[in-house]
């Protein structure tokens, strides 16, 4: 048989990350064009479809420029160089945003059925522009700064994302001298402006008019002329960039930062000046703006993306939001896990045996009353936890401030490198250490990333010290909390308590050589433990025995662990593997990994747990949660826990859930051999299975 070591990855049985995120992409966007989704869920998913490229813009493809503009020609094993690759990247984007826009005009139109509209100035009726032309004059006309170019007056400078128009103008005594200015669209002020608000602000009849909506942008275009006496508007375009704004945190040195929270403060303020690495125009924009807008920013062509309507289209959750119920998914509230008691003190709960949480379908109350009840339990003595995202309005945040209010002692690790969250996590750190909170922000290395989920509550008890843990794999965010699909554990287990003990000292102190009995533990253990766990279902299959490997997680690219996968396959070993997002492996080719089945669910919340199953494991370690993906970052360069499933009644649950997902054949997409997805249908005779339909109504899924 084949071993890892002689499984050497190429072009044939690896995808480049990038493209396969184009894939996962598409599927959020083939949501929005399902007529099955309510019509406002479809101008959610556009608006997400949106954000998500944003976001890969300015990470993924920014460091693809980074990699052309030096002239690298190192490839990974997708076997792709810088440019090659930005072309092929440009190519399929672009084809996706001929469907988004199509999509869009799509569901306007059916939503237009139920008097919800986006619509354009030119088709308002006189009094309806005049309302707008009233708002336009009080309120957006104050706030607008004209930024003139000429020999004088330099090319101002474009902030990322921002929406700007770009505008030529001559003077009417003379009207050969073209002169640029540009102006910046208020991000203060609503980008969908509601007009039937505007019109009963005015005085104006407004009936029928409640969800009727025009671009601010467009108000703006129609009002120029106020801005600019003696001056003729020759033509204006909306036009927005995108700017590299990842930090590269994993290779900086901490020695050359004494401070790091100023330095984190520092680099956040340096992202919005980053290098443009994509401008979006309207398609319809004249070959002179455009020529300008290529000069002025110093791209190239293939950095410019042709819009066919308005341009920044995250816009869209405003329209999302609108209150009209029949138009959204059906509501429901999340249940209270099973093993919690509203009228029971919550350690008293846990001390009975672990207790299971499958957000949102569980209600997250139970983790905010753990946080809430230990910082105001006499009987604590101590919290510790770890916290990457946790928005803006937190509880847990709240609730441990409070705690020191009531003096325990509490040690928090903040990581202030959580991409895009920078700012929040710092202001919460400053606030925690205010209260006089022990907070740290990394872990002797600087560029270790903290991205584990775990906090320990120590409490006195009659029977001496007992530590309770919880465990999740997904943050401590109230608010993602209700969208994403995540699994938490409340336990006891004296065994975890220690190795939670052990990965505070570790996290706070000085431990390097710290060691686990039941956590795996990234970046030290975790990669090792998976690939023992992996050649555990090898040896069993090589030995006859039936061997199968299951993970749910939200990306697959790290190379040691899809080599092992593949040797897996050649050992006769079932793989199942369901990964939300990107997947670098290819399922599917004869002799490599005819044994590996690869699915994606992409639907109403967002897929994050990561489950491990090994059939021919200890029980004890035939399953795991955690807070990491098989990528590199998670392995090498982050902080992060996978932790035992042991109670029985516990696995079964997991099982359940895992089942459930690994069965979906309504929300779920199978991977081809190339790389390209296909929807999952059920069989002729088979039931629909709709795994988060399932989740609503049983957090637990699919008796087994």
């Amino acid at each position: 048989m084949s071993s890892i070591e002689n499984v050497e990855l190429t072009p044939d049985n690896y995808i480049n990350r990038e493209l396969s995120w184009i894939e996962f992409n598409q599927r959020v966007l083939a949501e929005a064009q399902d007529p099955n989704v309510p019509l406002l869920e479809r101008i959610k998913f556009l608006a997400i479809f949106a954000s998500n490229l944003d976001e890969f813009f300015m990470v993924r493809v920014a460091y693809h420029h980074q990699k052309a503009q030096v002239g690298s020609t190192r490839a990974r094993p997708d076997g792709y160089a810088a440019i090659p690759l930005l072309d092929e990247i440009r190519k399929r984007v672009l084809d996706q945003i001929r469907q988004q826009y199509a999509t869009l005009d799509q569901i306007l139109a059916e939503l237009a059925n139920y008097n919800v509209f986006i619509k354009s100035v030119n088709e308002l009726n006189s009094s309806e522009r005049e309302a707008l032309r009233s708002y336009f004059s009080e309120v957006v006309y104050p706030v607008l700064t004209p930024l003139a170019v000429d020999h004088a007056r330099p090319f101002p400078f474009i902030s990322n994302l921002s929406l700007n128009l770009a505008v030529l103008l001559h003077r009417r005594s003379n009207g050969e001298q073209l002169e640029f200015v540009r102006l910046k669209v208020p991000e203060m002020l609503p980008r969908l402006l509601n007009l039937g608000s505007t019109m009963s602000k005015y005085g104006q009849d407004a009936t029928g008019l409640t969800d009727t909506f025009v671009w601010l942008e467009d108000v703006i275009a129609d009002n120029l002329e106020l801005l600019f006496p003696g001056m003729e508007v020759v033509e204006q375009y909306p036009f927005r960039v995108t700017r590299n704004a990842d930090i590269d945190y994993e290779h900086e040195k901490e020695e050359t930062h004494a401070d790091l929270d100023d330095w984190i403060e520092e680099t956040v303020r340096e992202r919005r000046f980053g290098d443009v690495v994509r401008l979006n125009v309207p398609d319809n924009i004249s070959a002179r703006m455009l020529s300008r807008l290529v000069e002025e920013l110093e791209i190239t062509e293939r950095d410019v993306h042709f819009m066919p309507g308005a341009i920044g289209l995250t816009a869209l959750f405003a329209l999302a939001s609108v209150d009209r119920p029949e138009l959204k998914y059906p509501a429901f509230t999340p249940r209270m896990p099973v093993g919690t008691d509203v009228n029971k003190n919550i350690f008293a709960s846990i001390r009975e045996g672990d207790i299971l949480m499958h957000h949102p379908y569980d209600s997250f109350a139970p983790v905010e009353d753990f946080f809430r009840t230990a910082a105001r339990d006499p009987d604590v003595l101590a919290i510790k936890a770890t916290l990457y995202r946790v928005g803006r309005n937190s509880p847990i945040v709240q609730a441990l401030m409070d705690a020191r209010d009531n003096d325990k002692q509490v040690a928090v690790l903040v990581e202030l490198k959580a991409r895009f969250d920078e700012q929040n996590n710092l202001e919460w750190a400053r606030a925690l250490e205010n209260k006089g909170v022990h907070v740290t922000y990394g872990v002797e290395e600087l560029p270790v990333k903290t991205h584990a989920k775990i906090a320990m509550v120590v409490r006195r008890e009659a029977d001496g010290v007992r530590r309770y843990v919880h465990l999740s794999t997904g943050n401590y965010n109230s608010g993602t909390a209700r969208q994403y699909s995540d699994i938490g554990l409340f336990t006891a287990n004296p065994e975890i308590a220690d190795d939670a003990t052990r990965l505070f000292n570790r996290l706070t102190g000085f431990a390097p050589d710290t060691t686990y009995k039941r956590l795996l533990v990234a970046p030290e253990y975790l990669l090792d433990g998976i690939l023992d766990l992996i050649e555990g279902e090898i040896t069993a299959a090589r030995a006859g025995k039936f061997a199968r490997i299951a993970i749910k997680m939200n990306q697959l690219e790290e190379d040691a662990v899809i080599k092992k996968l593949y040797e897996a396959s050649q050992a006769g070993v079932q793989v199942d593997l369901c990964v939300r997002g990107l997947c670098c492996l290819r399922p599917g080719v004869p002799r490599l990994s005819e044994n590996i089945r690869v699915c994606s669910i992409v639907g109403r919340y967002l897929e994050h747990s990561r489950i491990l199953y090994f059939h021919n494991a200890p029980p004890d370690r035939q399953l795991h949660l955690g807070s990491a993906d098989l990528m590199r970052r998670n392995l090498y360069n982050r902080v992060e826990v996978v932790f035992p499933v042991i109670d029985p009644t516990m696995q079964r649950y997991v099982m359940r859930i895992l089942e459930t997902c690994l069965r979906d054949n309504h929300n779920a997409w199978e991977m081809l051999p190339d790389g390209s997805y296909i929807p999952v249908t059920p069989a002729e005779g088979e039931p629909v299975i709709d795994s988060q339909v399932i989740f609503i109504r049983d957090s637990y899924g699919i008796e087994l």
